[in-house]
């Protein structure tokens, strides 16, 4: 079954390959760096600390926005631009980035950008 909450093939990703650290870079330029990645089959994704882009806040991004990982140069590259990802549903405690009902909103946003599941 494909999913939004999935690394797409030819993204360079690998299971159990951390990606904390890295920085994620937008289809229009630097949005910060991997603060966390979850790695649970279906529910895929990063956060990533935004620094003061973002007046200090931290957004979750699907796996399946990720376009490309490089481990050489420490990038993970995202199919979206800065200002969709901005604009993504914000969760104000840890615990709503594993909660069904935030998820639900995240991947819908997604898709209504024309984010297609991975496949």
């Amino acid at each position: 079954m494909s999913s939004i909450w999935t690394y797409a093939q030819g993204s360079g990703y690998t299971p159990e390959q951390s990606l904390v650290g890295f920085t994620v870079e937008a289809a229009d330029g630097a949005i910060g760096q991997v603060d966390r990645q979850q790695d649970q089959p279906e529910m895929q994704h990063l956060v990533v600390d935004t620094g003061v882009w973002v007046f200090g806040k931290s957004v979750l991004i699907p796996a399946g926005a990720v376009t490309r990982i490089d481990s050489d140069a420490r990038t993970v590259t995202v199919a979206r631009t800065r200002e969709e990802i901005k604009a993504a549903p914000q969760f104000t405690t840890d615990r709503e980035t594993t909660h069904p009902t935030y998820l639900a909103a995240v991947g819908n946003y997604y898709f209504s950008l024309g984010l297609t599941p991975a496949s």
